[in-house]
């Protein structure tokens, strides 16, 4: 690169950052395309709309009929955002809480008033319900003469398709009308045209493409179990109020500046370019979730932390890389290109690894974990071309410019090959006793408090206490003075908060309050803030992450598990890398769920996107490991000592570990520092597991590949 193309790269990448910095603070064009302020929060976040339905008709319904109701709006509510909730209250009332929207008359015309809905012949019988149409939508196709037309196609139940093709069978003839009835009002008079058999039927006829829209909406939410009638809806504010998104903004830049300093201490020049190259990449990620239109909650700022921490972790093994070439004598310039080339495997492998996870979990999960999945993608292909591409560019062009003396990039020194293995057994019976002991107390604890988890309400229900105070309060103020009041009564740190717009009521969310604690939490309020006892009421709500949300995480883990294995297989042709790596991301898994037994950490809807963080970067730093043992063994062939290979090669990466390990903690120990009490509840946890995963890639990892290869499989000729 010549002196002049590398100034005008320098500066470009200058302007780019001070472009994409700008664009993430005031954004692009009278819209504000791209800012910060645009980005969609959650509830968490940012608060949204708040719909609550009764359910019409006598008596109390079912409980299989409460949660076929509550799945299936649940699944209809995503489609507004995948951080709606929705939940029980009481016995026979359902709470929907929709993120990011502040018009519920809006969303209540959207959404449709949950009814009854049959489809009926011309002489009024009914030959099909709601319940039978599994899915219908909206939407253009081309007729006869090929012009397009506006439809709602219909997906029927195998019990729906039986009686439809009956129906169709019958009034096929003479192309009878079947009706579609919402409520006691015909809202479709269809022709039948043809008999159906397959299930799937289209309606024509639309005047536009909203009333098509408008009409699937209506038979969506028509095929429930339960009529439902709206109660109330309000406008509620976010559950963690505006102090979490501000501490979180102050515990980034913390943390962002604190990587800075460690990386120019470090790696010199390159550390510099690094970070450089981090900040365009941390401008970059704002404006796109803000164009992309993802919800951004607690959970999602956790994909974007794992992000960071695998963008500098790209950077670290690059850098180690080029020290390693300059340690043999070779030009800044050819250790530059022998760096980033040798490298380029393990990341790779690690990045596209944790990306396949990431997209299944998006793909497969639901409520928080498909957030969780959304925002790690793409910090992923963020990060992976900021520290390939735009590192190098820099790189390059500092050395274009006369930077060119081996000692400003610093030169490697050969270290000591330290013996991991001879020590391995006292490794792994140190996590054996940890994750047993963990066990241990999660019995216990089952025992003596009924539960091995300090679960939350989010996956055991709690109480929902309503409290119309005397004056308005901020919701800062709440959670600085009334707050502390309820944690003292409940003894839990995850007490959810939501402010009522346009009036003094605010929601208190807890685990479920005894009647004593219920009494405790009344005489709080009204001796010290004065407020009237007729003004306070409780119900109690389920969990907002049911049964079926928690098995679509629990079966999207699993499949991304064994991606995961597959594509560790492929690339390393050893099924036993896959293996170890599985084992090791068990491990990991179990030792922080160990610690959350013993230090009684509430495991709420942030536990998954937790556990999830802690896999991406356990697997990240184990592909490092099983690449470097790859290589070394091409190069000692088959006939090398396989322990000697496994102790080099976690050596030749400790140093990459230890780092990387410290500027992602820098991130989270920031969160942990300045967040309110919700926010570390869920930093420390991950804290846990950053010291975990070192731990298991450095002292577990590579002890479980070399048993796999020389115990438990015969050795290969």
């Amino acid at each position: 690169m010549k002196k002049n193309k590398a100034i005008v790269t320098l500066l470009v990448m200058a302007l780019l950052l001070c472009g994409f910095a700008y664009t993430a603070v005031e954004g692009i064009g009278t819209e504000k395309a791209g800012a910060a302020s645009g980005i969609r929060l959650g509830l968490d976040l940012a608060g949204g709309v708040s719909i609550t339905y009764q359910v019409v008709g006598e008596g109390e319904p079912s409980a299989e009929d409460m949660a076929d109701t509550i799945y299936k709006l649940q699944r209809r509510v995503e489609g507004y955002s995948n951080e709606s909730q929705v939940y029980q209250e009481g016995s026979d009332r359902i709470n929907i809480e929709i993120p990011g929207v502040s018009d519920a008359n809006a969303i209540l015309e959207e959404l449709g008033k949950p009814g009854s809905l049959v489809f009926m012949d011309s002489s009024q019988n009914v030959v099909l319900t709601g319940t039978e149409v599994q899915d219908a939508r909206a939407a253009t196709q081309q007729d006869q003469m090929g012009n397009s037309q506006n439809v709602v196609t219909l997906t029927m139940t195998d019990e729906g398709r039986v009686k439809f093709a009956e129906a169709t069978r019958a009034a096929y003839p003479t192309n009878d009308i079947i009706y579609i009835i919402y409520d006691d009002t015909v809202i479709s008079s269809p022709r039948v045209q043809a008999e159906i058999t397959d299930g799937q039927a289209v309606i024509t006829g639309m005047g536009s493409f909203e009333e098509a829209e408008q009409l699937a909406s209506t038979i969506r939410i028509g095929g429930l179990r339960l009529e439902l009638e709206e109660l109330r809806s309000n406008v509620v504010g976010a559950q963690l109020g505006s102090a979490a998104i501000a501490s979180s903004l102050k515990a980034a830049a913390v943390g962002f500046a604190l990587v800075v300093v460690f990386m120019a201490a470090v790696y010199f020049l390159m550390g510099l370019a690094a970070s450089l190259a981090l900040g365009i990449y941390t401008a970059l990620i704002v404006v796109l979730l803000n164009l992309f239109e993802i919800t951004l909650t607690l959970p999602g700022i956790a994909g974007i932390i794992l992000s960071i921490g695998m963008a500098v972790d790209a950077n670290v093994i690059i850098f180690a890389r080029i020290r390693e070439e300059l340690a043999t004598g070779k030009s800044v310039q050819s250790s530059v290109n022998a760096g980033f080339e040798k490298a380029f495997s393990a990341i790779l492998d690690g990045n596209v690894t944790t990306l396949i996870a990431a997209l299944v979990l998006g793909l497969k999960g639901s409520g928080t974990v498909k957030g969780f999945a959304q925002t790690l993608a793409l910090g992923i292909v963020l990060s992976m071309f900021t520290a390939l591409v735009i590192t190098k560019q820099i790189l390059k062009a500092l050395y274009a410019v006369g930077l060119k003396d081996a000692k400003i990039y610093g030169v490697g020194k050969e270290g000591k090959t330290m013996p991991f293995l001879a020590k391995k057994n006292i490794f792994f019976a140190v996590s054996l006793a940890v994750i047993l002991g963990g066990f241990v107390i999660m019995g216990v604890n089952k025992a003596s408090k009924g539960n091995a988890l300090n679960y939350s309400l989010e996956f055991v229900g709690g109480t929902s206490t309503n409290v119309v105070f005397n004056e308005d309060r901020s919701i800062e103020d709440i959670d600085a003075n009334v707050v502390p009041y309820i944690e003292a009564i409940t003894g839990d740190g995850n007490v959810q908060t939501q402010k009522v717009a346009g009036s003094n009521e605010v929601i208190f969310k807890t685990r479920t309050l005894t009647v004593e604690e219920r009494e405790k939490f009344r005489t709080a309020m009204v001796e010290n803030f004065s407020v009237e006892p007729e003004k306070i009421t409780a119900e109690t709500i389920s969990s907002t992450i049911s049964k079926e949300m928690q098995t679509d995480a629990i079966v999207a883990i699993l499949i991304a598990t064994v991606c995961m294995l597959v594509y560790i297989w492929f690339r390393f042709k050893d099924i036993r890398f896959g293996a170890s790596a599985v084992l090791a991301l068990l491990h990991d898994v179990l030792v922080v769920l160990a610690f959350y037994a013993v230090a009684r950490v509430s495991v709420s809807s942030t536990f998954i996107a937790c556990m999830l963080t802690i896999v991406g970067y356990s697997i990240n730093a184990t592909i490092v490991i099983f690449d470097r043992i790859r290589e070394n063994m091409a190069v000692m062939g088959k006939k090398g000592d396989l322990q000697e290979v496994v102790n080099r090669s976690v050596s030749q990466t400790l140093s990459r570990s230890i780092f990387t390990s410290l500027t992602t903690f820098f991130m989270v120990a920031s969160l942990y520092i300045f967040g309110v009490s919700s926010i570390r509840e869920f930093a420390l946890p991950l804290m846990v597991g950053i010291i975990c995963g070192t731990y298991s890639s450095v002292c577990i990892t590579g002890a479980l590949w070399y048993v796999l290869r020389t115990k438990v499989v015969k050795k290969e000729k």
